[in-house]
């Protein structure tokens, strides 16, 4: 698996490449992670796809501060992805929570790119502000450096996401870091808890998988009526698994995945 780059007028955005000849998949990490936590989710398509694994602005390898943390701005990092890396498209794209609606803006803004769509653990945004300030603190609070990855884990609740955090904390000048600043999380939050996205939820045309978690952060209301807008769209539930549904339970999380992008991607029958 390849670590390269795309370069855009403000950002630099690193992503990994699977290679292979396979239909591509890009693959969105959620707040406050990175293309690593994705990486057993990538390896698990490799034999069938391509893999595109981004690091979206703000977070990981690409660029630590971008000036513009809008929901715009991170969609059309995905088109430049599509476009640059993958031949233009459509690809199917997958995202989790805060990636999940990237995905859900990109098939609605530019529904020639995306041939079908999975979002686990992602609504249609909007929601309490108070909720974005306090995730901000809560990340300035991490007592920075720490001196190991296993203090972090420890620190951040020995959870399956606190071990992908810690795992992909960069060290340097004795210390463990983060890959994000916390202030530039909270924004990037903020603007998905701006306004709620019912209409471009109603403009997307691909096919649509939603993957919910047993004990997802997501509201049955809103679930509800996703589905209710967009008949035919397919819901599925994890079980045993939280938010992190991709990290609490990943042979799950795989097998769903897998054996939807394999029936959506079959040859027609022979006629």
């Amino acid at each position: 698996m390849q670590r390269l780059q795309v370069h855009r007028e403000d950002v630099t955005l690193s992503y990994l490449d699977t290679g292979g000849p396979g239909p591509v998949v890009i693959l969105l990490h959620g707040l406050a992670g990175s293309a690593q936590e994705l990486v057993a989710t990538a390896e698990a398509l490799a034999d069938g796809y391509r893999v595109l694994v981004l690091d979206q602005r703000g977070h990981g390898h690409s660029t630590r501060r971008p000036a513009d943390t809008s929901r715009r701005a991170h969609v059309d990092d995905v088109a430049a992805l599509i476009t640059t890396a993958a031949g233009g498209g459509p690809v199917s794209v997958v995202g989790q929570s805060m990636g999940a609606h990237t995905a859900l803006l990109l098939a609605a803004w530019h529904p020639h790119l995306v041939r079908y769509l999975v979002l686990l653990e992602g609504g249609v945004g909007g929601g309490a502000e108070d909720t974005s300030a306090q995730l901000g603190s809560w990340f300035a609070a991490w007592p920075v450096p720490f001196p190991s990855r296993e203090a972090a884990v420890e620190h951040l609740g020995g959870t399956p996401i606190a071990v992908a955090w810690a795992q992909d904390l960069h060290e340097r000048d004795g210390g463990f870091w983060p890959r994000f600043d916390a202030d530039v999380v909270q924004a990037a939050i903020a603007a998905v808890a701006e306004v709620a996205r019912w209409a471009e939820w109603q403009q997307v045309q691909a096919p649509t998988l939603l993957v919910q978690a047993e004990r997802s952060d997501l509201d049955t209301a809103e679930i509800d009526r996703m589905l209710a807008l967009r008949p035919g769209t397919g819901h599925v539930v994890v079980p045993g698994a939280g938010h992190d549904a991709h990290l609490d339970q990943p042979e799950a999380w795989t097998r769903l995945l897998c054996s939807y992008l394999d029936s959506t991607h079959a040859p027609l029958p022979d006629r």
